[in-house]
């Protein structure tokens, strides 16, 4: 029993997703009503009446104590996990124990993640993000009210079925050199071909990168573009996998049944209507004539012009990423993401730099100057004083001055900044104003708000033209050369992603290890032999139940190492039953040789949860353990091993460390 709702401090509910047995629950309690289209705003307002006194209890903490509370249990055991993002309020609830309060708090913070990716900067602004998040035309909300908990639910399963989301971490196919030839020929054929055509409507290709089901088959950015976070790497599968989820089990189907299922090239695009009725070509049966009633016939026009349209495959998505250019480092940046399925459970996906993206760093450095300069003031510091540290008020005034005269050259509507930039500037620069006081706490929060209207008037997704994105003809050629590239090698693909590393081959070395997991923290990539547990086939953790049984033992370790190395802690060993679990974290500089232990700091309750897709918690510690070792590049590695309880602890531990020497190799393969 689950719900996760998103609310502003009017109690006005902005997204909710519930489960059937929530639902069901909240039908019971509040008699919503049945009836055909009554049944969906009466069960948002059911929503509303369950949360309102605790959003209201929240707003008041907030006002009148400055904190408010992030956790608590009913009396029939529902636990709720409340943050606060901004003027936004985040609340998960689980009723039937399957996720823990750190379980929910990642949750929420994934969720916040989803809604940068999808709204980049407007998130930084309340009354903007309402708009996005609850459009007045129902139709609409319902569409995006249904993405975003179809984007939930998929994150979900993944993180239940997927090791890579598990940890945090980005899974590459094993095979150094199909994975070589496919990183060469997206760079010199793919992306050198697109970047040169002139029917790319100003785009330019910035990272081009092809998945098979989760796991990364090649990475590809050009010169110009600037590191892809883990963080939006991560973002980004999800996106794909909502759009193109892998139906295709591969362990429930014959031989027979896999060949049928990859051998036709199917292409999702309409097929084209006749020009004109001459084309049509004459049929060999009689015509039927039918006689239909004026009023049905009206009725189901109407209902067609009320139907959604069907989205164009070949139409890109908006998406915001962080981007680092020689100015400096800029988060939310818009590109376009092209996801071009190849076949069922292979995937082609670029990200593209649109024309006018240069907007967005100028808005970014602009509220960038404006929350500093607001924070200054809060802490009662005024005049030069508010201004030390940053860009002096006459570069604010010259390059606010320049941005705007170039958004007005490119018809994008500023009277409204142009009316607050001017008042501003009435009280901080005239003699007659009140100068850099305290007094423009109100127009700093207009300025901010108003260059968020900026941004969202020029990148938000309803914006996008049809006319500004890659030819349709571009994209199906990208998508034939990738195919002509992969067709011998997709069905081995297919079978590589649920097979990419058994534990076959290192139970001669290692004899009682049962699983690991080995991540390179400094990239996000992550090395584990492939679970596959379905109830048909019989793996090499045994079959059904079994099998169940140890991937619910490893999930629950891995909760536990995060709780362990919440508190500071980076090496833990347990004894459970007949199983022996080893987890450790360790630094070493570029060349593979360990750097020293030392004590790192524990967190706070309220820290963001560990991990690489919500925060990046390993970025962090990495530039904490950095302080003492300035000229050396510091790398972060984890190892989770399960073996079994009868081994000797010396030889477990032995085990660990030439695991880790073993597997050092690996992650050295070309990706990037």
């Amino acid at each position: 029993m689950k719900c996760l709702l998103v609310a502003n401090e009017s109690a006005e509910v902005l997204f909710y997703w519930t489960d059937t047995e929530f639902e069901r629950r909240i039908q019971g309690q509040y008699g919503v009503s049945q009836e055909e289209g009554q049944r969906l705003p009466a069960f948002e307002d059911s929503i509303n009446t369950l949360f309102a006194p605790i959003i209201i209890s929240c707003s008041t903490m907030v006002d009148r104590l400055g904190d408010n509370y992030t956790s608590f249990r009913t009396e029939d055991n529902h636990a709720y996990v409340l943050h606060q993002f901004e003027e936004c309020l985040y609340i998960a609830v689980n009723g039937d124990a399957d996720e823990s309060e750190e379980d929910l708090k990642r949750k929420i913070h994934v969720m916040k993640k989803l809604t940068e990716i999808l709204f980049g900067m407007v998130t930084l602004n309340g009354a903007l993000l309402r708009k996005e998040l609850r459009p007045q035309d129902t139709e609409q909300r319902n569409r995006l009210w249904k993405k975003l908990r179809s984007l939930l639910e998929t994150y979900s399963r993944l993180r239940e079925q997927d090791q890579s989301f598990l940890v945090e971490a980005v899974e590459r196919l094993i095979h150094p050199t199909l994975c070589e030839q496919c990183i060469e020929f997206l760079e010199r054929r793919l992306v050198q071909q697109i970047n040169s055509s002139v029917e790319r409507a100003g785009e330019e290709v910035l990272h081009a990168f092809i998945l098979v089901h989760t796991k990364l088959l090649a990475f590809y950015s050009s010169r110009n573009a600037s590191s892809l976070t883990m963080s939006d790497l991560l973002a980004l599968i999800i996106l794909v996998q909502d759009l193109h989820p892998s139906k295709i089990d591969l362990d429930d189907m014959t031989h027979e049944e896999l060949e049928n299922s990859s051998a036709p090239d199917v292409f999702y695009t309409p097929e084209p209507s006749p020009p004109d009725r001459e084309s049509v070509q004459p049929s060999d049966s009689p015509p039927v004539i039918q006689f239909v009633d004026p009023d049905i016939q009206m009725a189901e026009d109407s209902l067609q012009t009320l139907e959604v349209p069907t989205p164009d495959p070949l139409a890109p998505s908006r998406v915001f990423l962080e981007a680092t250019h020689k100015d400096g480092f800029f988060p939310m940046m818009p590109h376009s993401m092209y996801c071009l399925p190849l076949w069922p459970g292979i995937t082609l996906v670029l990200l593209t730099k649109i024309p006018n993206s240069q907007v967005a760093m100028y808005v970014y450095c602009c509220l960038e100057a404006f929350v500093n300069l607001e924070n200054r003031l809060r802490e009662g510091k005024e005049g030069t004083a508010a201004m030390r540290g940053q860009s002096s008020v006459h570069d604010i005034r010259v390059k606010l001055d320049k941005f705007i005269k170039n958004l007005v050259s490119m018809d994008i509507q500023t009277s409204q900044l142009q009316n607050v930039w001017t008042d501003f500037k009435n009280k901080a620069f005239t003699r007659s104003g009140s100068g850099v006081t305290r007094e423009l706490l109100p127009s700093c929060h207009n300025m901010k708000t108003q260059l968020c209207v900026v941004y969202r008037q020029c990148f938000a997704a309803q914006c996008m033209r049809s006319s500004q994105r890659l030819a349709p003809h571009l994209q199906e050629r990208a998508l034939n050369m990738v195919q002509e590239k992969l067709i011998d090698w997709k069905d081995f693909l297919l079978v590589k992603s649920k097979r990419n590393i058994t534990m076959v081959s290192y139970l001669e070395e290692f004899p009682g290890l049962i699983h690991f997991i080995y991540v390179d923290r400094s990239d996000g990539h992550m090395i584990a032999p492939s679970l596959n547990v379905t109830d048909h086939t019989v793996s090499e953790l045994g079959k059904g139940p079994l099998a169940h049984f140890i991937k619910n033992k490893i999930w629950g370790f891995v909760a536990t190492a995060r709780r362990y190395l919440h508190k500071g802690y980076t090496t833990v060993t347990l004894r459970d039953g007949d199983y022996f679990y080893c987890y450790f974290l360790w630094f070493e500089n570029e060349t593979g040789y360990k750097l020293e232990v030392v004590d790192i700091p524990s967190l706070p309750e309220d820290y963001a949860p560990i991990g690489m897709l919500a925060s990046d918690y390993y970025k962090k510690l990495r530039r904490y353990y950095s302080k003492n070792h300035q000229n050396e590049v510091v790398k972060c590695y984890e190892l989770l091993t399960v073996h079994l309880g009868v081994i000797p602890n010396e030889y477990i531990l032995q085990h660990c460390s030439q695991l880790a020497r073993k597997l050092w190799e690996p992650s050295r393969i070309p990706l990037l």
